[in-house]
């Protein structure tokens, strides 16, 4: 099958069919109506309501301030611009740590406003929140590797899974968030042969953002990829606006070349 020849909203299981034939899903961030209604398209199968509007909506240095009634007014906005991407909200900083009740209660509110599915970070420690939130009917999707609500953790925005210590501790991260029922998992930022095992290692969708060429698909933060506003970006980022007619033009690019496999290239990831 093809998502292009699917006109209603996108479900787990239509992903679920893309990714067994074995065809790359296209995902971008998206933050209100029109870009929505642009995208969709340009043939995106999955939009992504990220807390990544703290950094390139809302001008804050990182992604903390972020709030859910900040991601569900954003969620609710995207709905309504499109009608066939499956629809993705972050869970913000904050909005799910505390206790799986607390997570539920927040991922509850992101689904009413529009969200077929939540994503929040961190590994082994979010299994039982994962699990929790699968057996009460809400679909989840991990993150892994560069996780920006934990950047003063880190210690900075810098490449995660270096090392065979590192590689092992994502390598138990992703397994662990499978086994919990997420059936989706964002690899952000890590070494492209890691991502590759990862891949294969849990056998559901993957998504990639600086993690390589072989994950199940790529996510791209908009603004990054029509270089709004023009600067340094991070390594693992495309300029599509370079040689396009319009966005438009920049963001159908920017699909086909995840489709076919030719973005990620060699340049946009990392080594081990």
């Amino acid at each position: 099958m093809s998502a292009q020849t699917i006109t209603r909203r996108l479900t787990q299981a239509d992903l679920a069919k893309l990714y067994q034939a074995g065809e790359k899903i296209a995902q971008f961030t998206c933050y209100d109506a029109s870009f929505a209604r642009l995208l969709e398209s340009a043939g995106v199968d999955t939009l992504l309501i990220g807390d990544s509007l703290g950094n390139v909506i809302q001008g804050h240095d990182t992604t903390l301030p972020v709030s859910v009634a900040d991601i569900a007014y954003h969620t609710a906005a995207v709905k309504r611009g499109c009608e066939r991407p499956f629809i993705v909200a972050d869970m913000p900083f904050g909005s799910y740590q505390e206790s799986p009740a607390q997570a539920f209660r927040n991922a509850a509110a992101l689904l009413a406003a529009g969200a077929q599915m939540v994503k929040l970070e961190g590994g082994q420690e979010m299994a039982a929140t994962v699990e929790f939130l699968v057996a009460r009917g809400i679909p989840v999707c991990g993150h892994i590797g560069l996780t920006p609500q934990s950047v003063h953790a880190l210690g900075g925005y810098k490449v995660q899974g270096k090392g065979e210590a590192a590689a092992q501790r994502l390598k138990s991260d992703a397994q662990a968030l499978k086994a919990a029922g997420a059936t989706m998992l964002l690899i952000e930022a890590i070494p492209a042969a890691l991502a590759a095992e990862l891949t294969t290692l849990v056998g559901i969708i993957t998504i990639g953002i600086g993690a390589g060429k072989d994950c199940s698909g790529q996510v791209m933060v908009l603004h990054d990829a029509f270089d709004i506003p023009p600067g340094k970006k991070a390594k693992f980022v495309k300029n599509f606006m370079d040689g396009a007619s319009s966005i438009h033009d920049a963001a159908c690019r920017a699909v086909a070349a995840v489709k076919d496999g030719s973005y990620p290239g060699p340049e946009h990831t990392y080594a081990g």
